[in-house]
């Protein structure tokens, strides 16, 4: 790409600000950083015509955790850490509603049901065991208990006649949450370039070089949001993790409303503008989903399928209008990994499939590392 005195001069001159990736993280990074300097000069690069990773592809999950998942999490992690962890997603949910506001986001707090196969008896039965157990764990975030047991009131079909229930769970739509941030950070006057795909960045004394596919240029300080593309820049354990989705054409008089968890979260599905979106199916080949290529395979959509047409919406004539998969960050930890990686170099990345939940709050801490 050749570019003019003009171009260099207004994009590409004195940034002391560079941000990776214009996904949650990125853009809530650059709205704490124009909040910290005023005056700076903020740029931010994206490397997909809109949002690459998992941004503008997740299904819209207000959620921090169904039962199963937060009794996975201890598992691997003390009561505290998993306490942090749910608190942190909380925390994380206020803020990108008191930026946004809940109309821009669509955010409906439908309720977030927990579903669970006739087969699954024994992770049935610990969930109930443990219910009392969680919810007093959790009641100083909530001040109130957030699971219960509910009917099967969605009639679905092969699963356990009572759902877990939790009544702080919300949907969002994510389109609308993307539009209202990238209206939000323009308006600061901070600058995105879209289709630059950052190859590489080296450190100088007092600046970081930046290798793009088109051009080459420095920053003051960088600040990596790429998640689930992290290793392809630097040196820490970052796995790519590909989340397959598709979504109904419209049903007439679809009296499913709210989110959905399946088979400990492995699938998961929501109602919006009268369709059904369903995604998952991960864990059916967690080798091969460690990719960052966007496709769909054949072995997890058809389980999608035959999810969606035996057990959410059985002896209804359903018709799939598009399919698209999302790239998330994971690690061996739940937790974010959010830090310096040099004096002039940051990042806020592996947000293990919670980036509604907590890209506004991983955005803001990456920008206060550089104070």
């Amino acid at each position: 790409m050749q570019l003019s005195y003009w171009e260099i001069k207004s994009w590409l001159s004195n940034i002391d600000f560079c941000i990776i990736g214009s996904g949650i993280v990125g853009l809530n990074c650059a709205l704490q950083l124009r909040a910290q300097y005023p005056t700076a000069k903020i740029v931010i690069f994206e490397k997909g015509m809109l949002p690459q990773g998992a941004s503008t592809k997740n299904a819209g999950f207000a959620c921090f955790g169904s039962m199963s998942e937060i009794l996975d999490d201890l598992e691997t992690h003390s009561e505290d850490e998993v306490f942090t962890l749910v608190k942190k997603r909380v925390d994380g949910l206020k803020l990108l509603r008191q930026t946004l506001g809940d109309k821009q986001l669509d955010f409906q707090q439908l309720g977030g049901y927990e579903l669970f196969l006739v087969a699954d008896k024994a992770l049935f039965n610990n969930c109930i065991e443990r219910k009392y157990h969680i919810n007093s764990l959790l009641k100083p975030i909530f001040k109130a208990d957030v699971f219960s047991l509910k009917d099967n009131i969605f009639n679905f079909k092969g699963i356990k006649n009572d759902y877990m229930f939790n009544q702080f769970e919300g949907q969002i739509d994510t389109g609308k949450m993307m539009e209202g941030l990238l209206q939000l950070v323009q308006s600061k006057g901070i600058k995105i370039l879209n289709s630059i795909d950052v190859e590489d960045i080296s450190e100088d004394i007092n600046s970081v070089k930046i290798k793009t596919s088109h051009f080459e240029c420095s920053a003051s300080k960088v600040l990596i949001a790429t998640n689930g593309f992290a290793s392809q820049l630097i040196n820490e354990k970052v796995k790519p993790a590909r989340a397959q989705v598709l979504i109904t054409k419209p049903i007439e008089n679809l009296k499913v409303k709210g989110t959905f968890h399946l088979d400990r979260g492995y699938y998961y599905f929501r109602n919006t503008d009268n369709r059904i979106l369903l995604g998952g199916g991960r864990h059916l080949d967690f080798k091969g989903e460690e990719t960052t290529e966007f496709q769909q395979t054949e072995r997890i959509q058809s389980k999608l399928e035959y999810i969606l047409k035996n057990t959410i919406l059985p002896n209804q004539d359903v018709e799939i209008e598009h399919r698209w998969s999302g790239i998330m960050g994971v690690g061996n930890q739940k937790k974010a990994l959010v830090k310096p990686l040099s004096n002039n170099v940051f990042c806020g990345v592996r947000l293990g499939g919670m980036g509604v939940a907590i890209g506004s709050l991983v955005g803001k801490e990456i920008a206060k590392l550089t104070i």
